[in-house]
């Protein structure tokens, strides 16, 4: 019933998928893998799909009620692993070193080990607002944005550059001296240490937020180490040799099957031990479950850093800014002439920045080439209106520096965006 309950919950995606204020990176981290896990979770603890979860063979004079005692006693308390060809340890130390101690409570772990996945997207989402703009909001705007006819479509593009813009604009540093400059020099390294008027705070929280997306799944292993008192970390190695090796997997060390159980019954004035032999249907499913998250670790992991590595890449280079932003002004035929070029470079590293960067990459992974074509479009339009403006047939330059002087009347042609929105 509760399998059912929770797959008729997942029935309903859009409820669990939350905002696409991310990459797919980070979707597989803190929605894929925690459905997973809980999937996961939920099986494990349904006695229906794994029988009785533990079963003794006791000693023939017990009676039923003897039966029933051992088994709830060996399963709450722990059992412990000898190979059927070793002797039974007599010092109790030496059984004690070998239990098990997990398998009562791999539900739980694993429902641990979801939320911990889970907590990286928790403080994105509560704390990316810090920045001045609202992410969900720009990325379903530029959903709905996706739909409808031209109209509507070209209104929620004026509207999303509208939002931009003054986003950007509130944003800006309004003074210039050495220590503002020389800030925002090193700003594409130093995006930690700087603040939301320079345009990478939005960039350095999410670097870190893609931090702890790996530390999280590196973690993951280190928990299971501790939890299953082996070395887990080696766990997927083993299982690839055993395959190519064609061993035999039945008595498995780490998921045994038949394990021993000690346990006390007093009797009168005596106390008498018994040691029963116990089988742990469980740890079928245990093995198989914890051998795919050993793979599926394994595989989020190399992602996560992947792309972690990818992203400082993407923000470091300031390089990579200037070419993403031309590829659309290209498509759009904004780039005319040299001094095109160069403006647009003051576009992408002066007026957008890293965190408007950032925010396109964002809409642009949410949405189709067409949509951020016109939407750097209109941006591009207002840069130009804003900062080369026509008055009274003069060419006022802003004293900033977005500009340096470089705005020519033969070379700008400004169109109204105004009007148009």
């Amino acid at each position: 019933k509760m399998l059912t309950t929770v797959l008729g919950s997942l029935a309903s995606f859009s409820k669990i998928s939350g905002s696409s204020d991310d990459d797919w990176i980070d979707r597989l981290n803190h929605l894929w893998t925690v459905v997973l896990m809980t999937l996961f979770a939920v099986v494990t603890s349904s006695g229906q799909y794994a029988g009785n979860p533990i079963e003794c063979w006791v000693p023939a004079e017990f009676t039923s009620a003897y039966t029933s005692y051992a088994k709830s006693y060996c399963w709450i308390s722990n059992t412990y692993y000898v190979p059927q060809e070793e002797p039974i340890p007599h010092r109790i130390s030496d059984r004690y070193n070998q239990e098990l101690t997990y398998y009562q409570w791999v539900p739980i772990i694993l429902m641990f080990q979801a939320l911990m996945f889970k907590v990286p997207n928790i403080v994105w989402r509560m704390m990316n607002g810090q920045s001045g703009v609202n992410m969900e909001r720009i990325i379903a705007l530029s959903e709905n944005g996706m739909m409808g006819d031209p109209d509507d479509r070209m209104k929620n593009i004026s509207h999303l550059a509208k939002y931009l813009n003054r986003w950007i604009e509130t944003h800006r540093e309004y003074r210039y001296n050495f220590i503002v400059k020389m800030r925002e020099k090193y700003s594409n390294v130093l995006c930690f240490c700087c603040g939301k008027r320079d345009g990478t705070f939005l960039t350095g929280f999410y670097i870190f937020i893609k931090f702890l997306y790996c530390a999280n799944v590196v973690g993951q292993f280190f928990i299971l180490n501790a939890f299953m008192a082996t070395d887990f970390n080696m766990f997927g190695f083993e299982v690839i040799e055993n395959f190519i090796y064609d061993r035999n997997w039945r008595e498995s060390p780490r998921f045994p099957r038949v394990t021993l159980c000690d346990f006390k019954i007093r009797q009168l004035a005596n106390v008498q031990t018994f040691t029963v032999q116990c089988v742990l249907p469980i740890n079928l499913f245990n093995e198989k479950i914890f051998i795919f998250l050993w793979f599926w670790f394994f595989i989020v992991a190399a992602l996560s850093f992947g792309n972690l590595f990818h992203w400082i890449y993407q923000i470091v280079f300031g390089e990579n800014k200037v070419t993403y932003v031309r590829k659309y002004l290209k498509v759009a035929g904004e780039i005319h002439t040299n001094f095109d070029k160069k403006l647009s470079r003051k576009f992408a590293e002066h007026y957008l920045r890293s965190d408007g960067i950032f925010v396109l990459r964002m809409v642009g992974k949410n949405t189709s080439a067409m949509f951020m074509t016109d939407l750097v479009q209109l941006l591009w339009k207002t840069f130009k209106e804003e900062h080369c403006s026509m008055k009274n047939g003069v060419t006022e330059v802003e004293e900033t520096p977005l500009m340096n002087g470089n705005c020519q009347m033969g070379d700008m042609e400004p169109p109204s965006l105004k009007s148009k929105l």
